[in-house]
């Protein structure tokens, strides 16, 4: 499945190849993302299925978590 241009989905995921990293308050204030969960969800679905890129997560200091994404 791929992401359709200017789409949340789109716009999240050059952000994440790009190197940048974000939280669920990042996600919402850059892109007006609601469900980061659940679109990191659909996103990471997408971007392991051929073994390219991986989803990775950290915890922060406040008990959140940072997303960011890594090519293999």
């Amino acid at each position: 499945m791929a992401f359709r241009s200017g789409s949340k989905n789109r716009k999240v995921v050059d952000y994440l190849a790009k190197g940048g990293t974000l939280t669920a308050a990042q996600a919402k204030a850059r892109f007006g993302v609601k469900n980061f969960r659940a679109q990191i969800s659909d996103i990471k679905e997408t971007v392991e299925a051929y073994g390219n890129w991986e989803i990775t997560q950290e915890p922060t200091a406040t008990s959140t978590t940072r997303y960011g994404m890594v090519e293999l």
